[in-house]
């Protein structure tokens, strides 16, 4: 009815009861937007984050060259000592000559996808006091920092990673997957491999609100990565119970063995399957810890300096 449209609408009673639909306020007391906005603007936050680390990691070119040439340089090296072992039709490891060549091709680029180098951003922002701005910004650091990670991440699949594998398929005669679900598993493997390097080291820079110097952490997380996530050599050639030991009790298998053997079908397609979603639960579980230690270490945060 017109008449009622031109009535003006009566003022909420301040001592009615709240509606038990409404999302609750904020911690300030204000009202929060309908949860559907809500996740789109966090999955736009994370994508702009994302976006980002990819941008300022795609200014580097030189170092990215200088690396692109010493992991083929490595890269020829590690082949020629992998025919060398798979010499007389010998297959360590279970590994075919094709497959070992392809190990190492495809593991030169993603060294630096999945990095599990001396990462110390976070821990230098303790050092300085600067982390508290990350605390106060609308996104928790641990998401805000994950999402750079994977701009980063991409950014060195397109500079790190397919050049070397290009170099191995060119003069090398290299494995190539016969099983079509053996690419999208692949994908999905390097970013839960890229997720779980991260939470890794997060965590480990996490302890500089303890110790503030992190140089001896991240320097036996650097050599556990190098000699126990496969980058060396495969896990597969070590005695079976030292790999059951690493698989089930470390995080490192995750970062590189994994998406290793998924890229040359070393296992079969539901074994390869059970495996991603071993990494999957290590990033779970180093998630969870990151959070938990993230949210003590804030609460003796004491900022130093004038």
């Amino acid at each position: 009815m017109p008449f009622a449209a031109a009535c003006p609408k009566s003022a909420p009673d301040p001592h009615s009861a709240p509606d038990p639909s409404a999302d609750p306020p904020d911690r300030r007391g204000r009202p929060r937007p309908p949860a559907r906005r809500r996740a789109a603007d966090a999955a736009a936050g994370f994508v702009a984050l994302t976006g980002a680390g990819f941008r300022r990691y795609a200014t580097y070119r030189q170092a990215m060259v200088a690396g692109l040439f010493t992991n083929i340089v490595f890269g020829a090296m590690l082949a020629s000592i992998m025919l060398g072992v798979a010499a007389d039709g010998r297959t360590p490891g279970g590994y075919s000559r094709e497959q070992l060549v392809a190990f190492v091709w495809v593991g030169q680029g993603l060294l630096n996808v999945v990095y599990t180098w001396g990462w110390r951003e976070l821990a230098d922002r303790v050092r300085s006091g600067d982390v508290t701005a990350d605390l106060l910004r609308p996104v928790d650091p641990l998401t805000s920092y994950a999402a750079a990670d994977l701009g980063r991440a991409g950014q060195a699949v397109l500079g790190r990673w397919i050049a070397p594998v290009v170099v191995g398929v060119a003069f090398y005669d290299i494995y190539v997957p016969h099983r079509p679900s053996t690419y999208v598993l692949f994908v999905v493997s390097v970013v839960l491999a890229t997720l779980v390097s991260f939470g890794g080291r997060y965590l480990v820079n996490l302890s500089a609100f303890w110790l503030l110097d992190v140089r001896g952490p991240v320097a036996l997380w650097m050599l556990a990565g190098a000699l126990l996530s496969g980058s060396f050599l495969p896990m597969r050639f070590l005695p079976e119970w030292v790999q059951w030991l690493l698989w089930c009790g470390t995080p490192f298998p995750s970062i590189f063995q994994i998406p290793l053997d998924v890229a040359v079908e070393r296992t079969d397609g539901a074994l390869s399957a059970t495996t991603v979603l071993l990494q999957l639960v290590w990033v779970i579980v180093l998630f969870l810890a990151c959070r938990a230690v993230q949210r003590r270490a804030v609460r003796r945060l004491v900022v130093q300096g004038g």
